[in-house]
């Protein structure tokens, strides 16, 4: 569903943002990830209004974080598994995270020209997304982002992160499943698998297992398989599961996500998805407290005043940081001067 007049940029309403996005209208849908985006103080307060209307029409969909080491093919087998899930009748979001400069903020946003069948459905809707210096593979406010989406009625909400190593976890805080992609004779990518994802990851694709690469993708699943049995797979009873795929050749695509949904239908049956999504919750709490805390901290008058002063004499050498932060937070009644 669209909106009657798309083209149309004044301000809208609370009123206009809900009913937007419950009726499904992509251009509200859009208008709102913005405003929740939104560094301005001014959106912030709609924002999270929004939001708190929304809420009791979230959660309905299957959320799965898509990771993987640059070339895996994230873009093709999202693609391919979109398009095999449309044809099912599904309604598929992707969140994709892009890179972005650490100089200049920049970033391509290209997801909808990697995906364009995909793209081109009613069906989807594709949301590229600036990391924007935020670590752990996702952006700024990708859970938000995925609440609206389950509001506006999708009910498969794939996040596709910027790649894979340790900050990639932070996928695993808002999703029910996540799904790492591998490529053919992974090597150093394997190692940042087992390294990063051991803890998290719930299945294993190893892409581009077709033509001449099927030998040695065989190969690298039964080095995924051996890797992870031998890690913690703890949160998961049915411990992470390795698979082959092509998202080229649109084989075995199917089969991981028979093992998405095998994986989340067991989740729901043992009480772990209610567990893992309360304690998602708990984290996007907390998170929003520290966030809210920094930014009262440097609005703070008291800091304002020292920031100049504290700043060159650390930059001079004049004082340690750990010192110029004890006395940020003594300006603040924080710390006792006598605890020194």
């Amino acid at each position: 569903m669209t909106d009657p007049s798309p083209a149309k940029r004044r301000p809208l309403s609370l009123d206009e943002y809900f009913e937007g996005v419950r009726a499904g209208a992509i251009a509200t849908l859009a208008r709102a990830i913005t405003l929740i985006e939104s560094t301005n103080p001014q959106h912030a307060q709609q924002a999270e209004a929004l939001l708190t209307r929304l809420m009791p029409h979230t959660g309905g969909a299957v959320r799965v974080g898509i990771t993987g080491p640059p070339g895996a093919g994230k873009s093709t087998f999202i693609e391919a598994l979109g398009l095999q899930l449309i044809a099912a009748g599904r309604r598929v979001a992707v969140l994709a995270i892009d890179p972005s400069s650490s100089l200049s903020g920049g970033s391509i946003l290209g997801d909808k020209t990697r995906m364009p069948r995909l793209a081109a459905e009613p069906g989807a809707y594709i949301r590229p997304t600036a990391a924007a210096g935020t670590l752990g593979g996702t952006a700024r406010r990708t859970r938000e982002s995925l609440l609206l989406c389950e509001a506006a009625g999708y009910d498969v909400v794939l996040v596709e992160t910027v790649g894979v190593g340790q900050s990639e976890a932070l996928v695993s805080r808002m999703t029910d499943c996540v799904l790492a992609l591998a490529m053919p004779g992974a090597g150093d990518d394997l190692q940042a698998i087992k390294r990063g994802l051991l803890e998290v990851v719930d299945i294993v694709a190893v892409n581009k297992a077709d033509g001449a690469l099927l030998p040695a993708a065989e190969v690298t699943a039964g080095q995924l398989r051996n890797a992870l049995a031998s890690g913690d797979a703890e949160h998961d009873a049915l411990g992470a599961r390795v698979l082959l795929c092509s998202a080229l050749e649109n084989r075995g695509v199917d089969a991981v996500w028979q093992a998405v949904e095998q994986h989340c239908a067991h989740a729901k049956q043992t009480g772990a998805l209610h567990a893992r999504r309360a304690e998602q919750l708990r984290h996007w709490l907390w998170e929003r407290v520290d966030e809210r805390l920094c930014e009262a901290l440097h609005a703070h008058p008291a800091v304002r005043a020292l920031r100049t002063e504290i700043e060159s004499a650390v930059t001079e050498g004049r004082l340690s940081a750990s010192e110029a932060a004890g006395r940020v937070l003594l300006a603040l009644g924080l710390e006792d001067s006598g605890a020194k």
